[in-house]
């Protein structure tokens, strides 16, 4: 192999050319690869942050010489010191939170603050509370609670307390069942709010309906069957037990109000007694009566009179019966009905040569399964509620497509990526670079023509090197009485194989420069 100067001294101005912004864009992508090699694996340490708060972050990352990277609104740092920094962070109150809740009243003091500016930091710092609840809550990433308590038109007809939520979350829209319980959050923390007047509001869908009382009902239901299934697993194993629960519930509202009085238990509240006298006694003025007319009468004694006495008594006593008056609100949603139906797999016993035999389960076993059940439920005989329990045995289920194979070891794409790059790399640098640098350096083979019998072998334009050429040779082992050229060319060969094997091969190898010479 010639030297480089003599290879690229070699080469024409194109393929100079291409050789150097070839080499120009290898070597770019090499440096490229290297230093993406070189990153460290970076992992996501918060993300959807506020200027303000992400600014904190950063400041106590430099304050470490933690190494970090910041992708939009996002903040990488080392995967292995991720859990780490989440915790050291939290511990120095990081990220701040924008939003502010009763730390608001701290800065409140009693002079200069009138009851309005009170109750408006009162409802602001209620307000950053519930947002901060909400955010708590898995992917939730913003949250705003608006709430408008009526206080301040006290002569309203209808002063009902109203709020607002808007929440964004970090992917797809707000399910249903936390928009149900975002509703009775805001409403348990406003004194006088329902849920009804409460507004759940996502960034992405707009406004949650509100939810009638059948989902409210299958909510209760999913409720119910998890706490007897709970139960029944702990018996039977797990997945040989199915619950499902059905819950009928009340969609109108009613008032009833009730007077009861009982006569038999009164109660004597006060008693009244009263007593009077009287007596007369008169002299006697000679009046015939019929005691005169007797023969032991005292018509004729001396001192006869007349006398009277009277006696009264009379008692009062106030009894009060006892009354009972009842005012019953029964509103939407509350249990009419409940069904419970229960079924359990058979006994399964397995032999020793693999065969499977399933037995019914005892009823005194169902019996006692089912009074667990309606236990762990709440049913209520006297409101219509039941619970059927069977023991049947389960089908087999058979899974529909093939079964999975555990992987091993994580794969690494992306060192996989850089290897495949870097493989492709020099597989360019090779074919399109060295090969054409080291093929255009070599000398054009000579082109052998077959003289006529009476013309010898002629040597190609060029300048005869030092050693003995072809048709020098050609010459010497001619024979007049041979006027074959073919067999001449065959003796030829034989006589200079290496060089023979040189010229085809370099005619199979670039046949364009062999036309060109």
């Amino acid at each position: 192999m010639n030297s480089p100067v003599a290879l690229w001294s070699n080469l024409d101005m194109r393929r100079r050319v291409i050789a150097f912004g070839a080499a120009i864009a290898v070597f770019a992508a090499v440096i490229g690869l290297g230093r993406n090699a070189g990153t460290a694996d970076l992992a996501l340490l918060y993300a959807g942050l506020d200027p303000a708060a992400a600014g904190g972050v950063i400041t106590a990352l430099d304050q470490r010489g933690i190494a970090y990277e910041v992708r939009g609104d996002s903040i990488h740092v080392p995967r292995a010191d991720r859990d780490f920094l989440r915790l050291a962070l939290a511990g120095e109150g990081l990220p701040e939170s924008s939003t502010q809740g009763y730390e608001l009243l701290d800065s409140l003091s009693g002079f200069g603050t009138t009851s309005q500016m009170f109750d408006a930091a009162y409802w602001r710092a209620k307000e950053g509370e519930l947002a901060r609840t909400i955010l708590s809550m898995p992917g939730v990433r913003a949250a705003r609670v608006h709430i408008s308590a009526g206080t301040g038109r006290p002569f309203a007809r209808d002063p009902r307390a109203t709020a607002a939520v808007t929440v964004t979350t970090g992917g797809g829209t707000l399910d249903p069942a936390q928009a149900r319980a975002l509703r009775w959050l805001v409403a348990s923390a406003v004194p006088g709010l329902g849920a009804a007047d409460v507004a759940v509001i996502d960034s992405v869908a707009g406004l949650v309906p509100m939810e009638d009382g059948v989902t409210s009902g299958d909510a209760r239901a999913d409720d119910l069957r998890q706490r007897a299934l709970r139960l029944l697993e702990a018996r039977v194993g797990v997945g040989n037990a199915v619950v499902e629960v059905a819950v009928e519930s009340v969609t109108e509202s009613e008032t009833i109000r009730e007077r009861r009085v009982d006569p038999e238990s009164r109660v004597a509240v006060s008693t009244e007694t009263e007593e009077r006298s009287s007596s007369t006694q008169g002299a006697a003025d000679g009046a015939v009566t019929v005691a005169s007319n007797l023969p032991d009468g005292a018509a004729g004694a001396p001192g006869g009179g007349s006398q009277s006495s009277d006696s009264e008594s009379r008692t009062t006593t106030n009894f009060e019966l006892s009354e009972t008056s009842r005012e019953l609100l029964r509103v939407p949603g509350d249990v009419r009905r409940l069904s419970v139906a229960v079924l359990v797999n058979d006994i399964v016993a397995i032999a020793p040569d693999g065969t499977r035999t399933t037995t019914p389960r005892e009823a005194a076993e169902l019996e006692a399964l089912g009074e667990l059940v309606s236990s762990a439920v709440g049913i209520d005989s006297a409101r219509g509620d039941v619970v059927t329990i069977r023991s049947m045995s389960f089908e087999p289920v058979v899974a529909a497509g093939t079964d999975g194979v555990a992987a091993g070891v994580p794969l690494d794409m992306m060192g996989l990526i850089r290897i495949g790059v870097l493989a492709a790399v020099a597989l360019i640098l090779g074919l399109f670079v060295l090969r054409p640098i080291l093929t255009s350096g070599r000398r054009p083979p000579p082109v052998i023509e077959l003289p006529p019998p009476a013309v010898a072998l002629a040597a190609p334009d060029r300048a005869d090197p030092p050693e003995r050429t072809l048709a020098a040779d050609a010459a010497d082992i001619r024979d007049p009485a041979e006027a074959d050229p073919v067999a001449r060319l065959r003796r030829l060969i034989e006589a200079r194989q290496d060089e023979t094997i040189q010229i085809l091969q370099d005619w199979i190898e670039d046949p364009p420069q062999r036309e060109r010479t």
